[in-house]
């Protein structure tokens, strides 16, 4: 759980963040958070080689806890970056298909987010620059 709150997360959400929503496109930031998220993904998807889950036979919290993030990767490090980690891929499909994954997914459905990058979103992004939209 540690190595997902303090290294996963972080990692994959300045990945994210760099490569799509930053202001300005930082060569150097965009590459150390995607290198960074890489290798994370690696390890678990080493682990995953070993064992069915991350703690072995056993399906815990800590797969719902990797899932959560995993099944992101494409939005983290582009399209087509799960075919780098079939572990990985093997327990976020596997995952993703539980009644419960499904629900929680679903939930999105039932509120409305706003998906454009417009002045008001930058202005909550990034409220100590003062930025236009495109």
């Amino acid at each position: 759980m540690f190595f997902v709150s303090s290294g996963v997360g972080p990692y994959f959400g300045q990945s994210v963040h760099f490569r799509n929503y930053a202001p300005e496109k930082n060569p150097y930031a965009i590459n150390r958070y995607a290198f960074e998220a890489e290798r994370h993904a690696g390890i678990l998807n080493t682990r995953l080689g070993k064992q069915k889950y991350m703690l072995g036979d056993t399906y815990t919290i800590v797969d719902m806890n990797v899932w959560g993030w995993a099944r992101l990767i494409p939005t983290v490090l582009g399209d087509g970056a799960c075919e780098k980690f079939p572990n990985l891929k093997r327990l976020v499909d596997e995952i993703s298909a539980r009644p419960a994954a499904l629900k929680a997914v679903a939930l999105k459905d039932r509120h409305k987010f706003k998906t454009e990058m417009d002045e008001e979103a930058l202005q909550a992004m990034f409220p100590h620059l003062k930025v236009k939209a495109a």
